[in-house]
């Protein structure tokens, strides 16, 4: 652990779940501990299931009855209450509470917010550290800590916060289907103790957390979360999406957290200056991800685009040049070793390159691929991919995987690349599920590999492109904190 606040509460020894049951909510705050395999004991609690067991644990009445030390608890009992859980958190020394427990200012009820400031002041006055409340809370694999069943077990290296409990969700699941997983993640809620500002900064601190991506709606103290994000994104990508962007979005955010969401003019010119990468929809978020997840970082904008063909490739092409990437022409001494090489294309090919026109045994995908990606200069490729099924039934043998990458030049370039994954093979009648299992395993192989996957050429030259103006911004960051 680092030291640093947060460690002590993001590593319980034990976790009591007020509210268990044997079904409902609280049931599923003890399942997914159970499930991602909690390091510590785990008590739950709710006077009506005393001296029972809910999935094979004893349940408490409350906190304060449980024999042995509590260090962290999960409330998932209504607001009216949760005065009481506080007062015997506080005898017992517990060090941090998760409030799943909503209804509380987000309501915009008078009475509400004077509960949540009085929960505030009782926490603080016993030292106790609150997540929450009306979030989900942690999910971290490493400790076997989880909201929700179902998590991935593994660990990754991105840390993520969001304040939006359905975000998360959303966010782990697709960086998960992206070969992408997590050091934590936490959704916070209406922050009312810890917020956007601890969270970013503990990630930055993190050793583990490479990556951080996050869900905001609104910050409680501008000034610290620019100036935090301004120093963490000079060692750390840093990803946001930024919730209630238009009107009826600033309603709904004001009634989902609580949140008072800023102008969105000073928004995007705050993010853009403290050099974080700002995206506008998860899927976006998680494309972005993947790419500072698998590749090294990419400082220059000249894209090499092997594959497509006929209209696509041009499409391709306008998309790239949109996104802000440079869609060279191609080098000429690149044409003088296709003509060694007998290509029949070699005074033609050009980039993007073009497969409709039938490159042959002498010009085959993989040696341009090979050929753009040894080439000083081209900065990244982009090479649309299928499958080696997807052939299938075209008069060509379907080769083995590695064999089929190693064909399309795949894994032989030392240049990032960002593969823009097809699947002409994929049948709407296949009942088996036998094409999506071979599609999967053909991505699973090039996440194998290192290579970020994407579903269409504008997803793939998005993502290229920000993660290329978040290095060259840094750069620029960086001279100039020398000077």
């Amino acid at each position: 652990m680092s030291g640093y606040p947060l460690d002590e509460i993001l590593h319980p020894k034990s976790i009591a779940v007020a509210g268990a049951s044997a079904d409902g909510r609280g049931a599923g705050f003890v399942s997914p501990l159970i499930e991602l395999g909690f390091r510590g004991k785990i008590y739950p609690v709710n006077p009506k299931y005393a001296g029972q067991n809910i999935m094979g644990l004893k349940t408490y009445a409350t906190v304060r009855e449980i024999p042995e030390p509590v260090d962290f608890v999960i409330s998932s009992i209504p607001a009216t209450q949760v005065l009481g859980l506080l007062d015997d958190c506080a005898a017992k020394g517990v060090k941090g509470i998760h409030f799943f427990t909503a209804r509380f200012s987000e309501t915009g009820r008078p009475e509400a917010a004077q509960l949540e400031k009085e929960v505030l002041r009782r926490a603080r006055a016993a030292n106790i550290r609150l997540i929450g409340p009306n979030c989900m809370g942690v999910y971290y694999p490493a400790w076997g800590v989880s909201f929700s069943e179902g998590m991935p077990k593994q660990s990754g290296v991105i840390g993520c916060a969001s304040q939006s409990g359905s975000a998360v969700h959303e966010i782990v699941e697709m960086a998960r289907q992206r070969g992408c997983y997590f050091t934590k993640a936490i959704s916070y809620g209406n922050a009312i103790d810890l917020n956007e500002c601890d969270y970013l900064e503990y990630y930055a601190q993190d050793e583990d957390t490479k990556i951080i991506v996050m869900y905001i709606e609104g910050v409680r103290d501008g000034k610290r979360f620019f100036k935090s994000l301004r120093r963490t994104t000079l060692k750390k990508p840093v990803i946001i999406i930024k919730g209630g962007r238009g009107r009826a979005g600033t309603r709904a955010t004001a009634s989902h957290t609580a949140s008072l969401a800023g102008a969105m003019e000073v928004w995007h010119t705050a993010v853009r200056q403290a050099g974080a990468v700002e995206v506008s929809t998860i899927e976006e978020l998680a494309d972005v991800a993947a790419a500072f997840y698998f590749l090294p970082p990419v400082y220059g904008v000249r894209a090499g685009v092997v594959g497509g063909s006929g209209g696509s490739s041009v499409m391709g092409a306008d998309q790239c040049e949109e996104a802000g990437l440079d869609v060279i022409p191609m080098p000429n001494d690149i044409r003088e070793e296709l003509k060694k090489r007998g290509s029949p294309i070699w005074d033609w090919i050009s980039n993007p390159a073009d497969f409709s026109i039938q490159m042959g045994d002498s010009g085959s995908g993989g040696d341009i691929t090979l050929l753009m990606g040894e080439h000083p200069d081209f900065d990244l490729i982009i090479q649309y991919l299928s499958p080696p099924h997807s052939w299938g039934g075209r008069g060509r043998p379907v080769l083995p995987i590695e064999e089929h990458l190693k064909h399309s030049g795949v894994g032989a370039i030392k240049k990032p690349m960002f593969i823009v994954l097809q699947d002409r093979g994929r049948s709407t009648s296949d009942t088996t599920g036998e094409s999506l299992r071979k599609f999967n395993e053909f991505r699973d192989k090039l996440v194998e590999n290192r290579l970020p996957t994407y579903p269409t050429i504008g997803a793939a030259a998005n993502a290229a492109a920000k993660m290329v103006a978040f290095y060259q911004n840094r750069e620029r960051a960086i001279a100039a904190a020398c000077l």
